[in-house]
């Protein structure tokens, strides 16, 4: 799972981006408005964490131009703004969540993974593909009742499969999604290709189905 942490206060977004690389996120910081703005149009994330006051700008606009531009992006908003009217423009504007500060980091880590469930499995802690379970709480995946070792990496390619199931995904979408840093700096299709074929091997080796098909010059899409 990919996530852009949005705050100007440099020891705050420190210690945010590297509790959630410990929970093996993918994590990405900025610290004013220029930057975020840049990335949320370079690259689809499953959940920004914003500030509201940014240097250069307000976190409430960029709210409003993910909302605007269709962008499905999750967002949690963090805010040493307690007041009821914040919190109902906020939410109005289209914020998933709001988390005043000051705050503990399991507890937005625990929003964070409600907001993930509610986005991509109806609000349950998995998904269920009949032999194949996905445990977003955990981070875990079993097939056939057996534990599947995947790397963080693989673990992040198979959720983002399953979560665009029968819909192909190029190789491009894959590397930016998987890759921790700026889309433009990401990847080519041998490291898209290395990873797909490391997680088929390893479902296979667990007597799962073969659920994820290559679309020859497009990409890969994942079959249930």
């Amino acid at each position: 799972m990919k996530l852009l942490v949005v705050e100007d206060e440099p020891s705050l977004l420190n210690s945010i981006t590297r509790y959630f690389r410990q929970e093996r996120f993918l994590c990405e910081g900025v610290s004013n408005y220029a930057e975020a703005l840049q990335r949320i149009e370079d690259t689809p994330y499953d959940c920004i964490i914003l500030d509201i006051n940014l240097p250069g700008g307000s976190g409430l606009q960029l709210l409003k131009y993910l909302r605007e531009d269709r962008k499905k992006d999750g967002v949690i908003i963090i805010s040493a703004r307690n007041s009821l009217d914040d919190k109902i423009t906020g939410l109005d504007f289209g914020a998933d969540d709001y988390l005043t500060k000051p705050f503990h980091l399991p507890e937005l880590s625990a929003r964070v993974k409600a907001l993930l469930r509610r986005k991509y499995s109806d609000g349950n802690t998995g998904i269920d593909l009949g032999d194949l379970n996905i445990d977003l709480a955990a981070r875990t995946t079993t097939t056939n009742g057996q534990p599947v070792g995947l790397s963080k990496i693989e673990y992040d390619l198979l959720v983002f499969l399953v979560t665009n199931k029968n819909r192909v995904v190029s190789r491009q979408a894959i590397a930016e999604h998987l890759y921790d840093g700026p889309a433009d700096q990401a990847p080519g299709p041998e490291f898209v290709y290395s990873h797909i074929k490391n997680l088929k091997r390893k479902l296979k080796e667990k007597g799962c189905p073969e659920l994820i098909q290559t679309v020859y010059g497009l990409g890969y899409k994942f079959v249930v």
